[in-house]
Formats: structure tokens, sequence, C-alpha cells
């Protein structure tokens, strides 16, 4: 984990998740994804060590929301195909 990771820990999920969440976690999915630098795979919005906390936490309500990688991918895809 990236140091502020270590000292902030993971962001909390929600008790249930709601449709809410998901779209949510989606934008945090998406706009957090990874991009390619000379040393790494960094988040393209905050430059942290990607996967950085919010992707991680999209990712993870996702998950508890039952949905599988592939799943997660398509919605992920979908949300990418329409930014402008």
């Amino acid at each position: 984990m990236h140091s502020i990771d270590d000292i902030l820990g993971e962001l909390p999920l929600p008790p249930y998740v709601t449709a809410e969440d998901v779209t949510f976690a989606v934008k945090a999915v998406t706009v957090h994804a990874a991009e390619q630098w000379p040393d790494g795979p960094r988040c393209r919005n905050d430059r942290a060590p990607h996967p950085c906390r919010l992707h991680r936490w999209g990712h993870r309500v996702l998950s508890r929301r039952g949905l599988s990688e592939r799943e997660i991918e398509v919605l992920v895809a979908d949300q990418t195909a329409r930014q402008p």
C-alpha cells in the first residue's frame, strides 16, 4: 500500500449496498482507473499507486453487491463508453 493508505486505511463500506452506492462505486472505479507511468500503474485521477483507495472501495462495494469480476468489467466499460 501507498504510505497515505497506511495512515488512512481503507474507506468503510456502507452497512448494506443500495443502487445509489452501486452508481457511486462504478463512478469511483471508472474515474480512478489505472494509467501507466514510468514507475508503474498509477491512478489517473490522483496519481496514487494503482489501485488507489477509491478504486478499491468501489470494487469492494460492487463485489459486496454480488457482482462478479466480469460483471464489474462490463459496468465499467459501459460507463467509460458513455464519457465524452
